[in-house]
């Protein structure tokens, strides 16, 4: 297929070389600035523009891999010069509904990659989830074929569905994350470096592979030991210490 990449941010950075290592051809990447558009458009043999008016009207899918606040500022523009008539565009937002197409394009879909992608790491796609959507059963089962030529778990999943999950990805993922960093704060502070904390950040990922969450909680909170949460909250100020005891309390709760 004929693919414009519409964003080349981290997700694009990702998908376009999946694409083309698939065999399709990426015959443009759009973004805000040339710096970015040109460096994902070398990577994968494309033109690099700046300008929705110079994204070509004859490619087969427009893939949006914009914020969830640009797209729908970019799509009338988009869709317009006859780019609508026979393409299939798509989005990979996991908390945008599908129908943020509905009467700018005539074939339209998702496809969301649930994983957390970075330009400075390289993973094997075929192992990302895609969940995707579309307007009719037809344009789904082309979308489909788009996503199994990249990736091995590709599922359709509604709007309503997909939000809940987007959601429940932030918690197992960026707020997960955002401990790590609060962490490396607390030990880097003291002088021990960040990497002491991987073996017990590797195990406990690996834990709930054969546990649930809940089977693998373990610490203070679970079983409410006060005199240890009041002296680590006594070590900390501000937001960590915010972080810290609500944390806490809400472990808790699950177990009392």
């Amino acid at each position: 297929m004929r693919i414009v990449m519409i964003g080349a941010g981290r997700v694009a950075t990702h998908l376009a070389p999946a694409l083309v290592k698939a065999g399709h051809d990426v015959v443009q990447v759009y973004s805000r600035t040339m710096a970015s558009a040109e460096s994902l458009a070398r990577r994968v043999g494309a033109a690099a523009v700046t300008s929705i008016d110079d994204v070509v009207t004859d490619a087969e899918v427009y893939l949006c891999v914009v914020t969830d606040a640009a797209l729908p500022r970019l799509l009338p523009q988009l869709c317009s010069k006859g780019r609508g008539e026979k393409a299939l565009f798509l989005h990979t937002a996991g908390s945008m509904p599908l129908d943020v197409f509905a009467g700018k394009a005539r074939r339209y879909g998702v496809a969301w990659p649930m994983q957390t992608l970075s330009k400075e790491r390289r993973l094997d796609f075929r192992q990302v989830p895609l969940f995707i959507e579309a307007d009719s059963a037809d344009t789904l089962s082309v979308v489909e074929q788009l996503a199994r030529s990249i990736s091995d778990r590709v599922l359709p999943l509604t709007s309503a569905d997909r939000r809940q999950l987007h959601l429940s990805s932030v918690f197992a993922c960026n707020f997960v994350n955002h401990c790590y960093a609060l962490a490396a704060d607390i030990v880097e502070r003291a002088g021990i470096p960040f990497s002491m904390l991987l073996p017990l950040i590797d195990e406990t990922a690996r834990k709930v592979h054969d546990l649930t969450p809940r089977e693998a909680q373990t610490g203070p909170a679970v079983r409410y030991d006060e005199n240890v949460i009041r002296r680590q909250a006594a070590m900390l100020t501000g937001r960590q210490r915010e972080v810290y005891e609500l944390m806490s309390k809400s472990i808790h709760e699950q177990y009392d």
